[in-house]
C-alpha cells in the first residue's frame, strides 16, 4: 500500500511540479501584479512641449508594405513637422525606392530620406543613428503600421520620466490581414498568433518591465532617448539579434532600465506559412542564445549560483535547461503503458496539465482586456477570441518544438539570418533516417540477389543450362 502511494505520488509531482512551478504559479503573480499597475497607471499626460523625433525604418523589398507604413506615421497624432523618416534599403530588387518616392509627394508634410547601405540590417540602422537629429530614436519596421496615438505616448513617458531611456513598444498582428486570410486553417493559426502576441507583450513584457527583466527590445519597434544610443557600441553586426544584443548594453553595461510603453501599438502583418513561423522563431532562440554567450559566458558556467540573483540566467534555465526533461516526457507517454502506470492516470495526468495550461491562458486573458480598455476594437476584436485560450496550450507546445528546435540547430549550425525552413528541415531528416538505416535495403538487395542468382545445372546432353 505504502509502495504504490509513494509511486502515485512521485508520477503527480513529476507531471505537475514544472508546470505549476515554472508556468502557473507566474501566471498568477503576473495576474496580481498586472492588476495593480493597470489601476496605477490609469491617468493620462499632457505636455507643453514637443521635440523633433527620427523615426528608423530598415528597407528590403518592401513595396508591398512601405506605403501602408509611411501613411500611418502620417496619420498619427504626432506633428508632421517634428518627424524625420529615414529609410534605409539595404539592397532592394523590387519597387521600394519608387513606392518612397509615391509618398514623398502623397505626404509633402513628412521630411523623410533615403540612404542606401548594403552591408547588413545593422550596419544600415548604425548609419541612420549617426544622420539622425531628433531627440529621441524611434525604430519601427516596413511591414506594419502605427496606432494614431503610438508615437504621441512614446514621446509623453520620455518627457514625463527622466529614468526611462529606452522603451519597446507593444506588437500585434493587423486583425484585418486576419480576416481576409484565405484558407481556414491558416486563418486559426493566425488568430492564434494573435493571441499569443498579444500574451507576450500586454502580459508577459508588461510584467517583465515591472522588474527591468525585458529580455530584449523588439526590432519590429523599440524607442530611445538618442543620447543614451550613442553611448552604446550600436547595433552589433556579428549577431542575428542585433537588438538583443543592444538591449543587453543599455541594460548590463550603462545600467539603465529596459521598459514597455503599453499604449504604444504596432501593427505587423500575420506570417505567412508554416515554413516563415518556423523560420522566425529558430532565429530569435538561436539569436537569444548566441548574445546570452556573448555578455554571460563566465556566469553560465555556474547557473546554479545566479539562478535567483540573474533573472537571464533563471531564463535560459526555464526556457533551455528545462526544455530538456519536458521534452522527455512527452516520449515517456508511450513507455509508461510497459511500466505499469494506470492509462487511466496518464489521460487524467495529461487534462489536468491541460486545464491548468488553459487556466493560465485566461488569467492573461483578462488581464489583456483591461490593457486594451482605451482601444475599443482591439479590445472587442480580441475578447471575441475568448475560446482560442483553449487551443493556446497546443500552439505553444508546438511553438516550443520549434524553439526546441533552435536549440538543437544553435550547437551544430553557425548562425546565420537565412535558416532552414520547416520543409528543409524535413527533408533532412528524412535523408538522414534513410542514410542512417542504409544497411537494411543494403541486406534486403544482397538477399534478393542471392536467391535470384542463376543455378547451374546439367542437362542430359552434358550442357549446362540456368535455372532459377
Amino acid at each position: 500500500m505504502i509502495t504504490r502511494l509513494a509511486s502515485e505520488l512521485f508520477f503527480w509531482a513529476a507531471w505537475i511540479i514544472i508546470p505549476l512551478l515554472v508556468e502557473i504559479v507566474p501566471a498568477v503573480g503576473n495576474f496580481l501584479i498586472l492588476l495593480f499597475k493597470r489601476v496605477k497607471t490609469a491617468k493620462d499626460i499632457k505636455l507643453d512641449f514637443l521635440p523633433n523625433i527620427t523615426l528608423m525604418i530598415p528597407v528590403y523589398n518592401s513595396g508591398q508594405t512601405l506605403y501602408r507604413c509611411i501613411r500611418s506615421i502620417h496619420e498619427s497624432s504626432y506633428p508632421d513637422h517634428l518627424i524625420e523618416i529615414m529609410l534605409v534599403d539595404n539592397g532592394s530588387k523590387d519597387n521600394s525606392f519608387s513606392i518612397f518616392q509615391e509618398a514623398q509627394i502623397e505626404f509633402p508634410t513628412l521630411a523623410m530620406w533615403w540612404m542606401t547601405s548594403k552591408q547588413g540590417k545593422s550596419k544600415a540602422l548604425n548609419k541612420a543613428i549617426f544622420n539622425s537629429t531628433g531627440k529621441y530614436i524611434i525604430n519601427i519596421d516596413s511591414d506594419g503600421v502605427l496606432d494614431e496615438h503610438a508615437l504621441m505616448n512614446i514621446v509623453k513617458k520620455f518627457e514625463t520620466y527622466p529614468d526611462v531611456d529606452c522603451m519597446t513598444g507593444v506588437i500585434l498582428i493587423e486583425p484585418a490581414l486576419i480576416d481576409s486570410t484565405k484558407g481556414f486553417f491558416l486563418k486559426q493559426f493566425r488568430k492564434l498568433e494573435f493571441m499569443e502576441y498579444a500574451q507576450a507583450f500586454l502580459a508577459g513584457r508588461n510584467f517583465e518591465s515591472q522588474f527591468n527583466s525585458i529580455y530584449t527590445l523588439s526590432g519590429a519597434f523599440s524607442s530611445f532617448r538618442k543620447s543614451v544610443l550613442l553611448k552604446t557600441f550600436l547595433y552589433n553586426t556579428n549577431t542575428i539579434c542585433e537588438d538583443t544584443h543592444l538591449t543587453f548594453q543599455i541594460r548590463s553595461i550603462l545600467k539603465k532600465k529596459v521598459h514597455l510603453c503599453n499604449d504604444a501599438i504596432f501593427m505587423v502583418d500575420p506570417i505567412d506559412n508554416i515554413n516563415k513561423f518556423y523560420t522566425q522563431r529558430q532565429r530569435w532562440q538561436i539569436g537569444e542564445l548566441e548574445v546570452s554567450h556573448m555578455f554571460l559566458k563566465d556566469k553560465l558556467r555556474r547557473p546554479l549560483t545566479g539562478y535567483f540573483s540573474n533573472y537571464v540566467i533563471r531564463l535560459l534555465m526555464t526556457d533551455h535547461t528545462f526544455a530538456f526533461p519536458r521534452m522527455i516526457w512527452y516520449f515517456v507517454l508511450i513507455a509508461l503503458g510497459c511500466m505499469n502506470y494506470n492509462v487511466h492516470n496518464v489521460a487524467v495526468a495529461c487534462v489536468l496539465i491541460y486545464l491548468l495550461y488553459v487556466f493560465s491562458s485566461f488569467l492573461y486573458y483578462l488581464n489583456i482586456i483591461s490593457f486594451l480598455r482605451e482601444y475599443p476594437s482591439l479590445r472587442r476584436y480580441y475578447a471575441r477570441k475568448l475560446l482560442y485560450i483553449f487551443a493556446m496550450p497546443l500552439f505553444n507546445l508546438f511553438a516550443f518544438f520549434v524553439r526546441f528546435a533552435g536549440i538543437i540547430n544553435s550547437i551544430k549550425r553557425k548562425s546565420s539570418w537565412k535558416t532552414l525552413t520547416f520543409t528543409e528541415e524535413a527533408g533532412l531528416v528524412k535523408e538522414t533516417i534513410q542514410k542512417d538505416f542504409f544497411f537494411f535495403p543494403r541486406i534486403r538487395a544482397l538477399l534478393l540477389k542471392l536467391l535470384e542468382k542463376p543455378e547451374k545445372q546439367e542437362n542430359q546432353d552434358g550442357k549446362d543450362i540456368q535455372t532459377v
